[in-house]
C-alpha cells in the first residue's frame, strides 16, 4: 500500500511538472496582413503582425472547446516592435465570448504595455508582456453587455465568468505598426511558430530555450514530427 501511494504521489508530481508548459507548434491560423519571420526570440521563428495603410494582421490560436472567460487566467508573450509604437488597443489580445444577453459573439481586449494605460511598449527590443491577467490587471470588456473600457481582470470574471470563449487572438490594427511575437502562452500552452523547417539549415542551433537546445538537426527534427514532444 506503501508502494502504491508513493508511485500514485511521484505519477502525479509529473503530470503536475508537465501541466506547467505545453508547447504547441502548429495549432494557430495566421490572417491579413501577417506571416513567419526570422529569427525569433531565441528561436529561428516568428510571427510578424503588420498593420499599414488600415490594414491588419493576427494569429488566430486553437484553444480546448468549452472554455468559459474565467477559464482565461494567463495571457503573455514574447514581443518586439520594429515600427511604430503600441497604443489606441494595438497590440493586443482579444478573447471572443458568447453574451449571454445577446447571444452574439464579442471581444474582451487586454492590451499589451503596463497598466493602466497600456502604451508604453519598448520599441526595437525583445520584451516580454509578462501574464496581462495578474491581480489588479485591467481588460476591456466595453463590447459585452454590462462592460466597461477599465474593468478590473477580477471583476470581468466576476461579470462573465460562466460566459463562453470561442477563441483567443493576437491582434495588431493600430496605424503603422509592425510587432514580432514569439512564445505565446494561453494559459499552460506556449505557442511558438516554428516546425520542422525551422530545425533546417542550421536553425536547430538558434533553439537557446525551450523546447530546446537540440543537440543536432534530427533531433530538432524528430521532436516536430512527433507533435512537439
Amino acid at each position: 500500500m506503501k508502494y502504491l501511494t508513493k508511485k500514485t504521489s511521484v505519477i502525479a508530481l509529473l503530470i503536475a511538472i508537465f501541466a506547467v508548459a505545453v508547447f504547441a507548434a502548429a495549432n494557430y491560423q495566421l490572417f491579413g496582413d501577417a506571416e513567419l519571420f526570422s529569427p525569433g526570440n531565441n528561436s529561428p521563428t516568428a510571427a510578424q503582425l503588420r498593420s499599414t495603410a488600415g490594414g491588419f494582421g493576427g494569429a488566430d490560436f486553437t484553444i480546448t472547446s468549452g472554455l468559459t472567460f474565467a477559464d482565461i487566467t494567463n495571457l503573455s508573450s514574447e514581443f518586439k516592435i520594429t515600427s511604430g509604437a503600441c497604443g489606441a488597443g494595438s497590440p493586443r489580445f482579444q478573447v471572443k465570448v458568447v453574451d449571454a444577453v445577446t447571444e452574439l459573439t464579442k471581444n474582451v481586449f487586454v492590451y499589451f504595455g503596463s497598466h493602466p494605460n497600456y502604451n508604453d511598449c519598448p520599441v526595437g527590443t525583445w520584451t516580454t508582456t509578462g501574464d496581462l491577467l495578474e491581480a489588479g490587471k485591467y481588460v476591456d470588456s466595453s463590447q459585452l453587455t454590462g462592460g466597461t473600457f477599465y474593468h478590473s481582470y477580477s471583476d470581468a470574471v466576476a461579470a462573465f465568468g460562466t460566459w463562453e470563449v470561442t477563441g483567443v487572438q493576437l491582434v495588431v490594427d493600430n496605424g503603422n505598426v509592425t510587432v514580432l511575437a514569439d512564445n505565446v502562452t494561453i494559459n499552460n500552452t506556449i505557442f511558438t511558430f516554428e516546425s520542422a523547417n525551422s530545425c533546417k539549415n542550421g536553425g536547430w542551433q538558434n533553439f537557446t530555450s525551450a523546447p530546446g537546445p537540440f543537440t543536432n538537426q534530427g533531433q530538432c527534427v524528430s521532436y516536430y514530427a512527433k507533435g512537439g514532444q
